[in-house]
């Protein structure tokens, strides 16, 4: 069997398969953008938000995580562009970036829900 898949030609040309890859400067955003989502933490963040604005005390309070350990992970979100934030007075509120973060998340977490 494995001498007839041998003997077949491959069908695309690799001319075909190049022109598909991203630009690198493409390739880096999107790997960034993906570590934001590699962290259970910062996926509960996320899941968090994908009902408006929260604040960071209330993260704080929902993770059961110090102010601290919060912030760290949502530098990380920021830095992925994943999250987007606004000062009011005292307080920091979180939200989700844009609607491809929350297309992102849910299609992450339907396919996730196929396998349990």
């Amino acid at each position: 069997m494995i001498d007839t898949v041998l003997q077949e030609p491959c069908e695309r040309e690799i001319d075909e398969l190049l022109r598909a890859l991203p630009e690198d400067l493409v390739l880096d955003e999107a790997v960034m953008l993906l570590k934001g989502f590699a962290d259970p933490t910062r996926l509960k963040i996320l899941s968090l938000l994908r009902g408006g604005e929260v604040c960071v005390h209330q993260l704080v309070e929902a993770l059961e995580m110090t102010q601290s350990a919060v912030s760290h992970q949502l530098r990380a979100l920021r830095a992925a562009r994943l999250v987007a934030y606004k000062k009011r007075g005292r307080h920091v509120y979180y939200r989700l970036a844009d609607s491809h973060v929350r297309e992102m998340l849910e299609g992450v977490l339907s396919h996730s829900r196929e396998v349990c």
